[in-house]
């Protein structure tokens, strides 16, 4: 069926949306390019010299490089996790299925700090994970898991894991049983069925919770300042620093619009990749 033409009602009925967005994103979005255009903190003058500092700095450039490859690993280890537990759902009877999405959804149902801290307890010398090691005889001393990328990346992807397996149990569960049973009444291993038939069918689900998923691992701001400590700097923090303890607005802003700009084109990358995949799904 063809798509009609938005009449006259329907634009008065986005009017009050399309305000709200004007108002409390885009007119705050303005003032910040235009902050980040100051030469200088006192705004005396204008140019590109802020974007100019950022690009021309080595450092600068690494904060950016780790905070993308930082969403990377995250995303890879919540497709990881996820995907069992999203193909798992699909395949239970109906109480399993509740306790399975209580298990998922309780990250977003408990307070982002209070995660937080939870990993640091985990994860600390005197952590869970330690004491289950050492009891266990198979480390003699506690193994330094907090403040690390490894520890930053297991807390992020637990806390993100909704996004990534929603998206897939969606996905997963649109997939019409009989084309398994089809491939396997045809030879095919449960294996090979899995590769040729389950996961391209999937694939929506999988753009889609990696593109959710790596959008909020690298703007994670709570997460990488409390699990990573100073031993690590990100875009998040590294804003925040020169905003809120330098004082240099005008930098702050060209780094935020940078990292957005560097956000939008990964979620482009995504957008690509996720219309790739549903013609290749349909095929």
């Amino acid at each position: 069926m063809a798509a009609t033409a938005p009449t006259a009602y329907d634009v008065k009925l986005a009017l009050p949306l399309g305000g709200f967005l004007a108002v409390f994103f885009l007119a705050p979005l303005a003032v910040l390019l235009v902050l980040s255009f100051q030469a200088n903190p006192q705004g005396t003058a204008y140019g590109l010299n802020q974007y100019g500092q950022f690009l021309g700095d080595v450092f600068s450039l690494s904060v950016l490089g780790n905070t993308l490859l930082l969403g990377v690993k995250v995303t890879l280890l919540t497709l990881l996790l996820g995907y069992p537990v999203a193909y798992a759902y699909t395949r239970v009877g109906p109480r399993l299925k509740g306790l399975i999405i209580l298990i998922v959804l309780l990250p977003l149902l408990t307070s982002v700090v209070v995660r937080t801290f939870a990993w640091i307890v985990i994860l600390g010398r005197q952590g869970i994970v330690n004491n289950v090691l050492m009891s266990m005889g198979i480390i003699s001393t506690p193994l330094r898991l907090i403040y690390t990328d490894l520890g930053l990346v297991v807390a992020l992807a637990q806390v993100q894991m909704p996004l990534m397996v929603l998206p897939l149990i969606t996905a997963i569960g649109r997939i019409d049983p009989n084309l398994s049973d089809a491939s396997l009444s045809l030879g095919s291993g449960a294996w090979r069925t899995f590769v040729r038939v389950t996961l391209p069918l999937s694939l929506p689900g999988i753009i889609a919770g990696s593109m959710l998923t790596y959008a909020a691992a690298i703007t994670a701001f709570i997460t990488q300042s409390l699990v990573g400590g100073g031993q690590m700097l990100f875009m998040p923090m590294y804003i925040y620093q020169q905003a809120s303890t330098l004082q240099n607005w005008p930098f702050a802003a060209a780094i935020s619009i940078i990292f957005l700009v560097a956000v939008l084109a990964v979620v482009m990358v995504f957008n690509l990749l996720g219309r790739l995949s549903r013609g290749y799904a349909s095929a």
